[in-house]
């Protein structure tokens, strides 16, 4: 993209690790200019690569109880990869976000706030990215946040927001759902049917983005999250519920369906080689029918819904038009469809053809399948173990939670289904009611994408500069901007520009790269940043002073001036007004006794404080001290040939101010300049009265 780029640097801190995110995208001004007619009514487009990405583990979570070592202990290695891969002098406008997701929510509030003020902390203090607002960069996002922008990178990369008409699901909806699974938590978000849409309006997000011509595209979008339904969550549930089911058992070994035949582990999941006498453990029974049984109760679907139609645990959610509302499920949703379970070259999810493969593998001794695994690995081996429970867990949470149909097996729409089965979307790719997805095009479907796309969406200029549209998301159907607006934390206006002029057209100008008829605008553009350099008087008389001493270097001291002089100084007089003339003589006595000190150009002040002994104006300081000329001795001085406006003190001439002669003399007696005849040299001003 070269240098005309943008880089941005998330972190997504989730309940088992931090993974390092980097994106970048062409400069939406540059981006603009070159742009088709269908580009303009796009998005910017973002790029990644797998290179840019790095997780390490644990999760910050782990550091609550010691929030001072999150950032030398987890932090320090990833910001050392993102350093690598931004180039140095884009790393101050380069944003960077740390946030964290189901882990951290489960922390006490108190040390949630320390972990992420710590965070902030570190980041500011040992890195130069961009970070003004700790609250905005740093925090524990919802979880329905954290479903929105996995809503908007599912469409993003699908195209749905860009090409509509090639992603017609009918009745006018072009969008695709969102689901999300990690360990903690799960999430949903989509669009309902319009019906829908308007009989549940108070309960939508108002999501708003911006193509790269400023105009504003909105979506009114549902999102929730079920906390402490992730996959380990749901199996430490499970596991209490064996316990309450086997209390009154004898013996320490409870049975458990959802593990391999013989396979005997801890509750928390450790392999048992040899049992302990009155160890508590579990033991694989491999009947996984029974543990879909098991799993199922854990939905919490007898819940209490106060708020009808309600999906897992009493949530209300909109009734799902799957006519129109097809899902994208990441995370926990792909790796358990496609990792134990092999389908990597699956176009869509099959019901019917994963419930075979997971029984089979799930009904066979502990013994035949560990004899195929790597026992160096220890991923693959707890991938191995875990499997059959999180593969009748995400079966449950889908058909039975969300109420996703079961082509070719359920002949009427499921739980919290509009009428109309999909059973001719069998074959259709994405069309499909659910499909797990890992990457787009080669793209990972992260969050983490969702929330860069919509700081990008935001450094769009909008359409005669009306901000009145701002980039963010908020509670659907405020008249105005919605009291809780989240904006997307970025600004349209290019960094170090002034006005509507942005630093990349500076920089075209500068190159000879400016559009035909530019060249008066940048003349205009630069006797405007001339007026704005010199606004202010002192600055034009020291600029004045310094290349009038420049000029008078190329002539022997006392000799007389030239044309070419007489001819600047009008100059000047006309560019920055005439300053009083003054005429500099010398005392009695040899020139060197009468020499000022070195004085400092901006070492003076015109405020009522006091006078600066041997201050002056800047230009004509210099130059008295180039030429080795004593403290000048001023004649006469008349305030009314002065033009109106200006004053004694700002004479381009050396002036000394002063309040009395008891006042000056202590002074040069203290710098040791004296006259010939011994006394304290005396300085003749109009300003002081002839005796005080």
């Amino acid at each position: 993209m070269g240098k005309k780029s943008r880089w941005g640097v998330i972190l997504d801190a989730g309940s088992s690790g931090t993974r390092l995110h980097i994106y970048q995208w062409k400069d939406p001004e540059k981006a603009r200019k070159k742009a088709s007619a269908k580009e303009l009514q796009s998005l910017p487009k973002l790029v990644t690569e797998k290179k840019w990405t790095r997780k390490i583990r644990p999760g910050v979570s782990t550091f609550g109880e010691k929030p001072k070592d999150v950032g030398p202990e987890h932090l320090k290695d990833l910001i050392k990869h993102a350093l690598k891969i931004i180039p140095e002098d884009k790393i101050q406008d380069t944003p960077i976000f740390l946030m964290a997701t189901a882990g951290m929510r489960l922390l006490p509030k108190v040390q949630q706030t320390g972990l992420t003020r710590e965070i902030c902390s570190y980041l500011q203090q040992n890195t130069k990215f961009s970070l003004p607002d700790c609250g905005l960069h740093i925090q524990v996002i919802p979880g329905e946040t954290e479903g929105l922008y996995g809503w908007i990178a599912a469409n993003y990369l699908l195209g749905g927001f860009d090409r509509p008409d090639e992603h017609k699901h009918g009745k006018g909806h072009h969008t695709y759902g969102f689901l999300d699974m990690g360990g903690a938590s799960a999430q949903i978000a989509f669009a309902p049917n319009s019906t829908e849409a308007e009989k549940h309006a108070n309960d939508l997000k108002l999501l708003r983005l911006r193509t790269l011509d400023g105009s504003p595209a909105e979506y009114k979008l549902f999102t929730a999250t079920w906390l402490g339904f992730g996959v380990n969550r749901a199996r430490e549930a499970y596991v209490e519920a064996l316990q309450a089911v086997y209390a009154e058992a004898d013996g320490k070994e409870l049975p458990d369906p959802c593990l391999p035949k013989s396979l005997r582990t801890t509750l928390d999941g450790t392999v048992i080689s040899e049992k302990k006498p009155n160890e508590l453990s579990l033991i694989g029974t491999g009947a996984f029918q029974e543990c879909m049984e098991l799993t199922k109760p854990l939905l919490g679907k007898d819940k209490p819904c106060p708020d009808s139609p309600c999906l897992i645990n009493g949530q209300h959610v909109p009734s799902i038009d799957f006519d129109v509302n097809h899902f994208i499920g990441v995370s926990e949703y792909w790796h358990t469809t496609h990792g134990v379970f092999g389908g990597k070259n699956d176009e869509a999810y099959d019901y019917t053809t994963y419930l075979k493969r997971v029984n089979d593998y799930c009904n066979r001794d502990w013994s035949a399948i560990q004899s195929k695994i790597d026992s160096r690995d220890k991923n693959d081996l707890r991938n191995a173990m875990e499997a059959c429970f999180k593969a009748s867990w995400i079966i449950n949470v889908l058909h039975e939670g969300v109420g996703i149909p079961r082509i070719g097996i359920d002949k009427m729409p499921g739980f919290n289904v509009s009428h109309g089965a999909l059973e001719d979307a069998k074959h259709r790719g994405f069309l499909d009611p659910f499909q797990p997805v890992d990457k787009i095009d080669k793209v990972e479907v992260s969050w983490t994408l969702g929330k860069m796309v919509l700081y990008a969406a935001g450094q769009i200029p909008p359409k005669s500069g009306d901000d009145s549209y701002p980039v963010g998301f908020g509670t659907n159907g405020a008249a105005t901007i919605p009291h809780d607006f989240q904006f997307a934390g970025s600004s349209w206006r290019a960094p170090g520009a002034s006005g509507n002029q942005t630093v990349d057209e500076w920089e075209d100008m500068i190159k000879g790269k400016a559009s035909p008829g530019s060249g008066f605008f940048a003349f205009v553009a630069m006797i405007i940043f001339l007026g704005y350099l010199f606004r202010k008087k002192d600055r034009r008389m020291r600029f004045y002073g310094k290349v009038n001493s420049f000029l008078r270097r190329s002539r022997r001291p006392g000799s007389p001036r030239k044309g070419v002089s007489r001819g600047f100084s009008g100059l000047t007089n006309k560019l920055f007004g005439r300053s009083a003339p003054y005429e500099r003589v010398m005392e009695e006595g040899e020139a060197n006794q009468f020499e000022l000190g070195d004085v400092d150009d901006d070492d003076y002040s015109d405020s009522s404080d006091g006078s600066r002994y041997g201050g002056g104006a800047s230009g004509s300081g210099s130059g008295a001290r180039a030429s080795g000329l004593a403290t000048p001795k001023v004649n006469t001085f008349d305030p009314l040939s002065v033009p109106f406006g200006f004053s004694a003190l700002d004479r381009s001439g050396l002036v000394v101010r002063t309040e009395s002669r008891e006042r000056l003399v202590p002074h040069l007696q203290m710098t040791g300049r004296r006259s010939r005849a011994g006394s304290p040299t005396r300085l003749k001003s109009p300003l002081v009265p002839a005796q005080v």
